[in-house]
C-alpha cells in the first residue's frame, strides 16, 4: 500500500518568484502553484511563465507540485493548461468544478497539454452547484486522472452568503458531504485555508476539526502555518504502534482466515486492519518525506 502524505498544501502565488524559489526550502508536503486567485488579470501570463519555469527547474525535492490554472471558461484557462502541461508538475488543480462532465473535459485538455501519465487532477470543491453534485463529481475519477478534492470555503461562503463564524457550523454538511463523496471513490480530501494568519490557536483547532471530520490534509496561505498542519494531520506514535500490532496479530498462523480476533484485549475486525495498514503506510510515507 503506498500513500503519499498531503498534510501540508501551500499556496504559492505563480506571480511571485521569490515566493516560489522560498518553497524548495519549505516543508510543506504540497506545493500549490497558484495562476488564479492570487494573479491579478494583468499579471496571468507572467505569471503563468513564470510557473513554467519554475516547475522546469525543479529543485523542490521529495515535495508534490500541483498547479493551479484558471477555469477552461476563463481566457486563461487553456494557456494555462498547455503550459502547465509543458512543464510536467505533479498535477493540475483545477478551481469551481461542478460535474463529472468537467472533470473528462480536464482530464482530456491534460492528455492534449502533453501531463505525464500518472499526473493527477485536483479539483476545487467551492460552489453551491458542486456541493449538490459531489457524488457525480466522485464517481468521475472512474477512468481520469481524479485525484483529491480541495475544499474552497471561502468562494463557497459568497456563494451562499454563509457566515464564516468560528467553528464553520454553516459548512458542516459541505464538509461531511465532501469527505464522504471522496472516500466513496478512493479520493484524497483536502480542508480549506484559514485566513487569519496571525491566529495560531483557531488555526490549530481548525486543523484538529478538518481531522475530526476525515480530511487528509489543509490547504494554507501562510509558511508559518506548516509545522502545525504536519503534526495534527500526522499519526501519533500511539496510532502507530496500535496500527503495527493490529497487523501483527492478523499476521499470526493463529489467525489465519478470522475476521475478528483480539488485539490488546480490544475487539478487532478486518476493517481495522485495512486502516491498520493505511496508517502505517502514511506514517512511512511522511518519514519518507523527512528523510
Amino acid at each position: 500500500m503506498t500513500a503519499r502524505p498531503r498534510r501540508t498544501c501551500l499556496y504559492m502565488p505563480g506571480a511571485n518568484t521569490k515566493a516560489m524559489e522560498k518553497a524548495k526550502t519549505l516543508a510543506a508536503d504540497v506545493l500549490l502553484l497558484d495562476l488564479e486567485d492570487s494573479v491579478a488579470p494583468e499579471a496571468k501570463e507572467q505569471a503563468r511563465e513564470q510557473v513554467a519555469a519554475a516547475v522546469k527547474a525543479g529543485g523542490y525535492g521529495k515535495r508534490e507540485v500541483i498547479v493551479r490554472v484558471n477555469a477552461l471558461s476563463t481566457p486563461w484557462g487553456q494557456d494555462d493548461i498547455a503550459a502547465a502541461g509543458a512543464a510536467r508538475p505533479d498535477g493540475m488543480l483545477a478551481p469551481k468544478v461542478e460535474s463529472g462532465d468537467q472533470v473528462r473535459a480536464l482530464d482530456e485538455a491534460m492528455t492534449r497539454a502533453g501531463f505525464a501519465k500518472d499526473a493527477t487532477l485536483w479539483v476545487m470543491i467551492e460552489t453551491p452547484r458542486a456541493i449538490l453534485g459531489i457524488a457525480e463529481i466522485a464517481a468521475a475519477a472512474n477512468g481520469t486522472r481524479l485525484s483529491c478534492f480541495v475544499m474552497g470555503l471561502n468562494d463557497l461562503a459568497k456563494e451562499t452568503r454563509a457566515r464564516a463564524s468560528s467553528g464553520r457550523a454553516a459548512f458542516h454538511a459541505a464538509m461531511a458531504l465532501t469527505v464522504t463523496a471522496a472516500r466513496a471513490e478512493g479520493l484524497t480530501a483536502i480542508d480549506g485555508v484559514y485566513n487569519d494568519i496571525a491566529d495560531a490557536e483557531g488555526f490549530k483547532a481548525e486543523c484538529e476539526q478538518g481531522l475530526e471530520f476525515g480530511f487528509d490534509g489543509k490547504t494554507l496561505i501562510h509558511p508559518s502555518q506548516i509545522k502545525t498542519a504536519n503534526a495534527v494531520f500526522a499519526p501519533t506514535e500511539e496510532e502507530v504502534a496500535r496500527a503495527r500490532a493490529v497487523i501483527a496479530a492478523f499476521a499470526l498462523p493463529e489467525n489465519a482466515g478470522k475476521g475478528v480476533i483480539k488485539v490488546d484485549g480490544r475487539m478487532t475486525e478486518l476493517l481495522h486492519l485495512e486502516e491498520a495498514k493505511r496508517v502505517v503506510a502514511v506514517a512511512e510515507a511522511i518519514g519518507a518525506m523527512a528523510s
